[in-house]
This record gives C-alpha cells, structure tokens and sequence, in this order.
C-alpha cells in the first residue's frame, strides 16, 4: 500500500465497513459472515522515484472460510475504499 501507518488506520475502519474487526498492534481480524479475515502490516522502506517519496506499507490478506465470492465481494468494496490518486 501506498500510505504511512497513520493513514492505513485512518482508512480501515470504512474500508471494512460493517463486518465487526478487532485490531492488536500491527494486525486486526475482520469477521465476514461465518469467516474472517486476518490483516497484517509493516512499514517498508518508501519507494523512491526522482525527488518523490512514497510511504509503502506492506499488508497481508489471510482469509479463512469465505468462498471466492465471498472474498471478491468484499474486496472488490475494500480495494474501491482504499483506492488513491488520480487518473
């Protein structure tokens, strides 16, 4: 992900919606129906390009007991929430 910590926790809580999540440190666990979904984080070194600085931080996805569609649907609404920049 291109943000700071900071930003990351700004955004979860409406990227996740209404799904009940918990978070301990650098992880949280989403519950998504009879599911959950387990987010973990940590900062990177930033991308560098010419004078430009991007933050990286680098999350991990581990979903138990969802079905495809179940994980698409969610992260179809997730991915739009989080989406940054213009174009």
């Amino acid at each position: 992900m291109g943000c700071t910590e900071a930003e990351w926790l700004g955004w979860l809580p409406k990227a996740i919606g209404a799904h009940v999540w918990r978070r301990d440190g650098a992880s949280a666990s989403v519950q998504i129906g009879a599911g959950t979904l387990a987010l973990s984080w940590q900062v990177a070194e930033p991308r560098v390009i010419a004078l430009a600085r991007i933050p990286r931080l680098l999350v991990r996805f581990q979903f138990t007991g969802l079905s495809d569609a179940q994980r698409y649907a969610f992260m179809k609404r997730f991915d739009l929430y989080m989406h940054r920049g213009g174009g």
